[in-house]
């Protein structure tokens, strides 16, 4: 039985569940946690960024992000916490850098449209360029005082690709799937600087205490499953041997990409995000009975009233099991979300038996 990963300078934890999950050994009951859980469905979040500039200003500065990283486990009871940042910090440190603007979401005013534009991304000093995110791994771990597990996390380098290219949001990322066509040997070029990127990335934010590591790969359902395999998995792969020697459990999650389960089970991560358009029956056939499922209640489940939360809630329970599995949403929770229909969700995952 693999043992629970130990963080440097960290406070014994007091709740491993989560841990224990992931390592597939046997837990008293399953671990919640929820994606996006410390943001806007919190009013103490809101309150939080109401004295900033922006998202920005938030993401960077390290007391503040592990004060809302850890408002969820004070407000919600949650068993882990996850830090407070974005995924495109990762291409803001390599020299692609983006806007937040409010009901837009991400803008890159100088997208990546060329071997020119490639060719200013730089793999940088991640401890110079990305240095507030450990800084905010370190103050959050102090003052959780080893109360739960904290989550580190990254963004895939198919979905930050699809960004720098496609120069923000997008339904289609038509220019993005273009460059894979067109110029696949550009793409991967980039793809390559992102990994390198991330795996260093990843490291700094585990040796400042990060308990498990999870990527997100937003954008993998876009692809076609011979893409995929080619501009994603292959990298993903790269990460997950990348990070082997830290001992710390990788998540993998990627959403719309049922195709992809059990290639992304072979990654050797830990565990695999489901989001919730697959069955629990038909992610566990596919990945096998080695990894650890997380997800996958559909967030919309959470705008209901109690009873409805509570019987969507037991249901997915009952479906996944009790043993290998971390009880989540099948992405993350939608900002108009009532924080006691968070609260009903969470209770109900606590009191199953099975």
């Amino acid at each position: 039985m693999a043992a629970i990963p130990t963080t440097p300078a960290s406070a014994p934890l007091q709740n491993d569940l989560l841990l224990r999950a992931a390592l597939g050994q046997p837990t008293e009951r399953v671990p919640v946690w929820l994606m996006r859980q410390a943001g806007r469905i919190l009013p103490e979040y809101r309150a939080v960024r109401e004295r900033l500039s922006g998202f920005k200003e938030l993401v960077e500065t390290p007391e503040l992000a592990a004060e809302v990283t850890i408002q969820p486990v004070d407000l919600l009871d949650v068993d882990a916490a996850i830090i407070f940042s974005d995924i495109l910090v990762v291409p803001e440190a390599m020299g692609c850098t983006y806007l937040m603007e409010e009901r837009r979401g991400p803008v890159f005013p100088q997208p990546l449209r060329s071997a020119a534009d490639a060719e200013r991304l730089q793999v940088p000093d991640v401890d110079q360029a990305l240095g507030y995110v450990p800084a905010a791994i370190r103050i959050t771990k102090e003052r959780l005082a080893g109360r739960v597990p904290l989550i580190g996390f990254a963004g895939a380098p198919w979905t930050l690709l699809a960004y720098m290219v496609e120069g923000g949001g997008s339904k289609t990322f038509s220019r993005a799937r273009a460059m894979l066509v067109n110029e696949p040997a550009l793409a991967h070029g980039i793809l390559q600087k992102v990994t390198d990127t991330t795996i260093a990335y990843l490291k700094a934010q585990i040796a400042a205490g990060a308990n498990l590591v999870q990527l997100f790969d937003s954008w993998a359902g876009i692809l076609s499953p011979s893409l995929y395999e080619e501009f994603s998995l292959r990298y993903l792969r790269q990460i997950v041997e990348g990070l082997q020697d830290t001992g710390v459990p990788v998540t993998v999650f990627a959403k719309g990409a049922f195709f992809a389960l059990e290639g992304i089970a072979a990654t050797g991560c830990h565990t695999v995000g489901i989001d919730w358009n697959t069955t629990p029956a038909m992610a566990r056939q596919l990945c096998g009975p080695n990894v650890t499922l997380q997800g996958n209640l559909d967030p919309a489940a959470l705008l209901g009233p109690d009873a409805h939360v509570v019987a969507e809630a037991e249901r997915m329970l009952a479906a996944f099991g009790t043993q290998r599995y971390i009880a989540n949403l099948g992405h993350g929770v939608y900002p108009e979300t009532n924080p006691d229909r968070v609260r009903t969700f969470i209770r109900t995952v606590k009191a199953w038996q099975g």
